[in-house]
């Protein structure tokens, strides 16, 4: 199957939230420059497909709504055929080209699910919009970043025991 759990966190984490507004990493050239860097052509119909993707995405590791089937109209027409060769089984993907990316991220959190379940998850900090894969060995990884949002929080905690006592 396709690994491609960089692909997958790059476009969770494509949409940050800067001094309080979300930005959208996929747009302009830096949305060409993210769709080049995983080999895709950086066209804006493979931007949108990207964008698409990533709302989908974030809305299933959210469990939200009606997610699973928004994912699943993007991904319908994806299709993966065998090669047998001396090594194993090659799958090759067969989806249009404007597509591709945008399937290999789905795919990369089928994946993710699958070999490692509960470790993909939304930062802890509520006005964060960012992802982690826990790597971990215990698994409890709260933050997308410890030098952001682990301190940010542990500073809040803090100073919220401190206005308690």
């Amino acid at each position: 199957m396709i690994q491609d759990e960089d692909l997958l966190l790059a476009l969770l984490n494509s949409a940050p939230i800067i001094d309080g507004v979300k930005v959208d990493g996929l747009q302009g050239s830096a949305g060409r420059e993210f769709v080049q860097r995983f080999g895709g052509t950086g066209s804006k119909t493979e931007i949108a497909h990207l964008q698409q993707m990533r709302s989908a995405l974030h809305e299933v590791i959210r469990d939200r709504g009606d997610a699973y089937a928004a994912l699943g109209s993007l991904i319908r027409d994806a299709i993966l055929t065998p090669e047998v060769t001396p090594t194993g089984i090659r799958w090759e993907l067969h989806t249009p080209p404007a597509e591709r990316l945008a399937v290999r991220a789905a795919m990369a959190w089928s994946d993710v699910m699958e070999r490692m379940p509960g470790r993909l998850r939304p930062c802890a900090n509520t006005e964060c919009n960012l992802f982690l894969i826990d790597h971990s060995r215990p698994g409890s990884a709260k933050w997308c970043s410890m030098t952001t949002c682990g301190n940010r929080m542990k500073v809040r905690t803090h100073a919220h025991r401190r206005r308690e006592r």
